[in-house]
């Protein structure tokens, strides 16, 4: 069975080519140590060996003889356009390889939905001034949690889908929209993800969620990879860790590796030292 690569290169060759198939991974972090960097490497790498493969080979390498990147990339958003992203993405890595990319990544972009009920003007979030005709269908649109399902029942299986993020579903709570809804969406998620064969990446902030709730989400993913800052010495580490992960975990602990420390540079985020038990 082929593994579905990760897009990052130092990663995947340590793992075996990438993450099994079928697999929900939360990417959970604190700000800026490499979660978010790490959802727009996998996206844009996967994309990229679909759309340039001389950029592919320059900026990830050979893949794995047992990895195939998946036929298709969608990129699920609660709050941001596709021009927004490009951006972000570009501010991350070389902007050639964001450019050649997302010609082969499709965007879906959830904000009718998730700003519906709330009182943000629409022309905030669809540029256009709100019309009288438009009051009407405002109502009648899907939830947000709807509005996803329908996206990754149409579009998941066998595909790469990362959603941009949780933590905009956890700041959108109501009585519309609980936390026990959430959980249960990606409970329901991870059933899914195994029938469809693909691979989800879900982006959240720890700091937006208690411990019993990022446990919650950990228990309901095949794979948690924990994104934090470490000092030490003169300069702030990114590090990452493999957490709960079938398929994966195993691998890194006959090896013996408890730790990755991660950098960020125009490919993208990468693996720039393995810390082993000693």
């Amino acid at each position: 069975m082929s593994q579905i690569p990760f897009g990052v290169p130092r990663l995947d060759s340590i793992i075996g080519g990438g993450a099994p198939p079928g697999n929900v991974v939360l990417l959970a972090g604190e700000s800026g140590a490499g979660a978010r960097e790490f959802l727009y490497t996998s996206a844009t790498m996967n994309a990229l060996s679909h759309t340039d493969a001389e950029l592919f080979d320059l900026h990830y390498g050979s893949l794995a003889d047992t990895a195939t990147p998946p036929p298709e990339i969608h990129y699920v958003s609660f709050t941001a356009g596709e021009e927004y992203l490009r951006r972000e993405m570009g501010y991350t890595m070389d902007d050639e390889v964001v450019e050649s990319a997302v010609e082969h990544i499709e965007f879906h972009d959830l904000s009718p939905e998730y700003f519906q009920l709330s009182p943000i003007p629409r022309e905030w979030y669809l540029g256009q001034p709100t019309k009288l005709e438009d009051l009407g269908h405002r109502h009648n649109r899907e939830s947000v949690l709807g509005a996803l399902g329908s996206t990754l029942s149409e579009h998941a299986a066998g595909n790469l889908v990362v959603i941009d993020s949780l933590t905009d579903l956890v700041a959108g709570q109501s009585d519309e929209m609980t936390w026990s809804d959430i959980a249960m969406v990606i409970k329901g998620l991870e059933k899914a993800s195994y029938q469809w064969g693909g691979l989800i990446l879900v982006l959240v902030s720890t700091e937006a969620l208690s411990k019993t709730e990022l446990g919650v989400l950990k228990g309901a993913t095949g794979g948690t990879l924990l994104f934090e800052w470490e000092s030490g010495g003169s300069k702030r580490a990114r590090t990452m860790v493999v957490q709960e992960f079938r398929g994966v975990l195993a691998r890194l602990e006959s090896e013996n590796i408890v730790q990755f420390e991660t950098e960020i540079n125009e490919s993208g985020l990468d693996v720039s030292d393995v810390r082993k038990i000693r």
